[in-house]
């Protein structure tokens, strides 16, 4: 993996395998790192067999990246330059972007700024971009994850502690994500008339944070959508969504 100075300082890790044709750019979910979404999932053994390259990106806060504990050095307007500084720095003229969960918010902010996106894939994420504006908070809230964060995680839901479970199992910094949880703005997404590249909206069956992909597709000016065998956290590793997105990407 190789560190990068972003646009406020922090250094920021990424990994590339060199491949051909238009570049891949992978972010992340909240919490995860390259290794837990992309790698350990196939999703990069299958780009990479289907011939890209393929670059990831641990997010602030996140793997190998810096982690600061000042909520004020998160935000998703913030990360999503992070994306984009990420190009700069690799000179990419023209990409595809994806991400999942969290990176598919920060994907979908950088595709409507960045006209070096020419495609672009979500997953993880559907109608709560609509209708709260980012991630569902109809299934979690962020205070509800910041206390998920917090000691021993007592008082937080079912479903904020999956993502402290996921969290000890990845050894991440809990200062981090909770200051995270803590500085993203609650509603980055207002409009998604920008995002005009065609754009693949993949989603779990089982994926309370992914409902209604297809109404997320539809209000996007070329979008579609597709759904895979899956929670959450397992509609990744399922090979139907490693062969969807890369048909896709092809």
């Amino acid at each position: 993996m190789t560190r990068f100075e972003t646009w406020d300082g922090l250094e920021l890790e990424y990994r590339v395998w060199e491949g051909e044709g238009v570049p891949v750019v992978l972010q992340h979910g909240v919490v995860a790192d390259t290794n837990a979404n992309w790698m350990s999932t196939g999703v990069v053994g299958a780009l990479r067999s289907a011939g890209h390259t393929v670059v990831s990106l641990d997010a602030r806060g996140h793997g190998r990246s810096d982690k600061p504990h000042e909520p004020e050095r998160y935000s998703w307007h913030g990360m999503a330059r992070d994306v984009r500084a990420l190009y700069d720095e690799l000179g990419f003229d023209e990409v595809a972007q994806v991400g999942y969960s969290m990176g598919g918010v920060i994907s979908l902010l950088v595709a409507a700024a960045d006209e070096r996106v020419r495609r672009l894939a979500v997953g993880g994420i559907g109608s709560g971009v609509l209708d709260c504006g980012g991630v569902d908070r109809r299934v979690i809230d962020l205070p509800d994850l910041q206390a998920a964060m917090r000691g021993d995680g007592a008082g937080a839901s079912r479903t904020a502690m999956m993502f402290r479970v996921l969290a000890d199992a990845v050894h991440a910094d809990l200062d981090a994500i909770h200051a995270l949880a803590t500085g993203l703005d609650d509603r980055p997404i207002e409009d998604l008339s920008n995002v005009t590249v065609p754009t693949l909206v993949l989603a779990g069956d089982n994926d309370p944070f992914a409902a209604e992909p297809e109404r997320l597709a539809e209000a996007l000016p070329n979008g579609t959508s597709a759904v895979v065998p899956g929670d959450h956290l397992m509609a990744v590793l399922a090979p139907a969504f490693h062969t969807v997105l890369v048909d896709f990407l092809r």
